[in-house]
């Protein structure tokens, strides 16, 4: 059964323009996206079409017309959408913490980091994935972690964010014991042993901590959800006119 059928009213969040601080995550995807290219070029020349579907949707990128084409197709399907100002899924968080939906459908974990309480993820899986829907509760996740919020956005940089490198050396396991041990990054980085593990030069995790816990984003007033009735004949006439649907 679909969405609607079970309630579920759906609102869209558009990504904004990323913090200055991602920028060298977007350059190492920018790298993947140019490798995937030049492996879905070889697939193409030895006519392997599982590995050229495989790496072809590794070079997909979003764009503003991208953008503007599906605000435009869910305005007319009366469903409201939100431009956040930067990161949707800080956006996201924003919206469940002040009560305006019940959770977030995404597969970015760092939707938890920046305070969501429900989390959904394989929402529009297909079936023939295989792919049960799953849903986590910050609550529950923190409890099972034995940290509070703060701890955990900790543990998050320590794992490897979008915003700053990682300490090198330092894995799941003993992030989270070092965490439940000295309770912040500062007391970790005084008692650790540098030579071992490879903090990186002028480790920007203040500012990633930051980021986490007061990301730009729009509130209150300045959201207003509305659910309308579908436009149906200017839907159809831009889906089957314009996008060529039949």
């Amino acid at each position: 059964r679909g969405g609607d059928e079970k309630g579920m009213k759906p609102v869209y969040v558009c990504e904004g323009k990323p913090p200055q601080m991602k920028s060298k995550e977007l350059e190492k995807r920018l790298e993947r996206r140019t490798e995937a290219e030049a492996e879905m070029s070889k697939a193409a020349e030895a006519g392997d079409e599982e590995a050229f579907d495989k790496f072809a949707r590794r070079t997909v990128k979003v764009t503003r017309e991208h953008n503007e084409e599906c605000k435009r197709l869910l305005k007319l399907m009366g469903i409201p959408y939100v431009d956040a100002p930067t990161e949707a899924e800080a956006q996201c968080a924003t919206l469940v913490k002040q009560g305006k939906v019940y959770g977030i459908g995404t597969e970015d974990m760092d939707a938890l980091t920046f305070g969501a309480d429900v989390l959904v993820r394989h929402l529009t899986f297909s079936e023939a994935r295989k792919m049960p829907i799953r849903e986590y509760s910050l609550a529950k996740v923190l409890q099972g972690l034995g940290i509070n919020f703060e701890e955990f956005i900790d543990l998050c940089i320590l794992l490897g964010c979008d915003y700053c490198d990682s300490i090198k050396g330092i894995g799941q396991k003993r992030a989270l014991d070092l965490i439940k041990q000295y309770r912040n990054i500062e007391t970790i980085l005084k008692n650790i042993d540098k030579k071992k593990y490879g903090v990186p030069d002028e480790w920007a995790y203040e500012k990633a901590r930051e980021l986490f816990k007061e990301p730009e984003v729009l509130c209150g007033d300045a959201i207003d959800l509305k659910w309308t009735e579908p436009d149906e004949e200017n839907l159809v006439a831009y889906m089957v006119n314009e996008k060529g649907f039949a």
